[in-house]
């Protein structure tokens, strides 16, 4: 008879615990639950992005460092009235390289456009 028991209740415990584990399979796969696992995957995706996003702007800026100091551009050669986020060539370099712009077309000579009517 205890035998008999045993096994009603072991059976019956099986019973539960398959049940259980279904019905918490068959909530995974409802519409509502399906779209809550995309959102969160989302954003877990989205936190991934930003955490990229922010490594590469911090390699950015310490490799503008570095090539800031290697041509002589240092913190100590920025104008103190501009903001920390722009920078400017010294004065010297700064008048070579815009005589040395050949990027924009500067004739070597004027006239009056009036003059020929």
């Amino acid at each position: 008879m205890f035998r008999r028991a045993f096994w009603f209740t072991a059976g019956a415990a099986a019973g539960v615990w398959a049940t259980t584990k279904v019905n918490r399979q068959l909530k995974k796969l409802t519409p509502e639950s399906l779209a809550a696992q995309a959102a969160d995957k989302a954003v877990e995706a989205g936190h991934r992005l930003k955490d990229f996003a922010l490594d590469v702007k911090a390699g950015m800026t310490q490799r503008e460092d570095e090539l800031n100091d290697a041509l002589g551009l240092g913190r100590d050669a920025i104008d103190p009235a501009r903001p920390d986020n722009v920078t400017a060539l010294p004065g010297p370099r700064r008048l070579r390289a815009i005589e040395n712009d050949k990027t924009t077309y500067r004739p070597k000579f004027s006239y009056d456009r009036n003059e020929d009517h």
